[in-house]
């Protein structure tokens, strides 16, 4: 009689060795995810909270002088405090738009300067904020902050404008005095002037004597609050004076709907409940 056929003893060890680091790495991928899993639920309940969303601005492709941006909330009493005269004001108004605080209280200062200068020009401190916002980020651009002195912590200054596609050529006006360029013009400060517009509009707004820095944020707004109104020319409460005014600052209709946006968007904020 023929013996039945024997399995080969070195396949069944070799099997065996395949299904048992088949199961020894499934456990493995358990071990490690459930690691991985509680790790990321501690992570979870101790980690600090996030705290509220940025502010937004929605793009609002306005047709120029179709409309001015919505009315603000009337900056507070100038005489309320040392360190911040805007008071609870300003305060209320940077925590509602994430405008630093030191640049509310300057586009505010401004505004209530222009009240006073010229009060049929109507501009408001939203649409300087929304200016600074795109110029520099109110100061912020760059890795740069603004400091209680109002000045930046770094000079903001802009590139040549040598003619480069999309630039205008404009050569150099001061003798690099404000922009550090002998060859060409470069915009400067939180609002970005060029030298030769802020030699004609600048005032300082502390009113000690001393000369307006387009790099300190509250001569910077209120030189520009005075640009837009134009000596008293232009009325920025209706939409075609808005404009025209804006258009002044940066011949772009795209610039325009972006200031147009961060303005109204500020001032909606600021009349929130």
């Amino acid at each position: 009689m023929v013996p039945p056929p024997q399995k080969d003893p070195a396949r069944r060890t070799s099997y065996g060795s395949i299904f048992g680091r088949i199961v020894l790495v499934l456990l493995l991928i358990v071990v490690v995810a459930a690691a991985a899993w509680g790790l990321g639920a501690l992570n979870r309940r101790d980690a600090a909270p996030l705290g509220p969303p940025p502010f937004l601005v929605p793009i609002q492709e306005v047709e120029p002088g179709a409309a001015a941006p919505g009315s603000a909330a009337a900056p507070g009493n100038t005489a309320t405090a040392d360190t911040n005269p805007l008071g609870e004001w300003a305060t209320r108004v940077a925590s509602k738009t994430d405008i630093p605080l030191r640049a509310v209280h300057a586009y505010a200062a401004a505004d209530l300067a222009m009240q006073r200068e010229a009060p049929a020009c109507r501009i408001s401190w939203a649409t300087l904020a929304g200016i600074g916002r795109v110029e520099s980020r109110h100061g912020n651009i760059n890795g740069s902050r603004l400091q209680d002195n109002g000045l930046p912590t770094r000079p903001i200054i802009g590139i040549p404008l040598d003619g480069s596609p999309g630039l205008r050529a404009i050569r150099d006006t001061d003798g690099g005095r404000l922009d550090g360029d002998t060859t060409w013009d470069r915009a400067v400060g939180p609002m970005q002037f060029i030298p030769g517009t802020w030699n004609r509009w600048a005032k300082r707004a502390a009113g000690d004597g001393q000369p307006a820095d387009p790099q300190n944020i509250d001569d910077a707004a209120l030189t520009a609050a005075r640009y837009l109104c134009g000596g008293g020319a232009r009325d920025l409460g209706t939409g075609q004076g808005w404009w025209a005014a804006v258009m002044a600052y940066n011949n772009s209709v795209q610039y325009g709907q972006s200031v147009f946006s961060g303005a109204d968007a500020y001032a909606r904020a600021s009349v929130a409940p």
